[in-house]
């Protein structure tokens, strides 16, 4: 089973340059680590932490649903400050 794992770079306070999140949008789940392989590796880790726990409890897998991807141009009246 595969599911689809978006990655985004971290550009936030508190985490050191490199960094990125590792988004799984059909469970909902979000982790980190360093680079786009350490994210990775973390999403990889997670998944199998959060399937065995489902497993555990009797609950069954979700099915991975199609991802699409796209991205919003904001206008700039949005970006202004009031």
């Amino acid at each position: 089973m595969q599911y689809g794992v978006l990655f985004e770079r971290i550009e936030e306070d508190g985490f050191p340059p490199g960094f990125y999140y590792a988004h799984i949008p059909s469970l909902g789940l979000t982790t980190h680590g360093l680079g786009v392989d350490g994210a990775r590796s973390a999403a990889v880790e997670l998944l199998d932490v959060w399937l065995a726990e489902r497993r555990a409890n009797g609950e069954s897998s979700p099915a991975p649903s199609e991802i699409l991807f796209s991205t919003l141009e904001v206008p700039d009246h949005a970006l202004q400050s009031a």
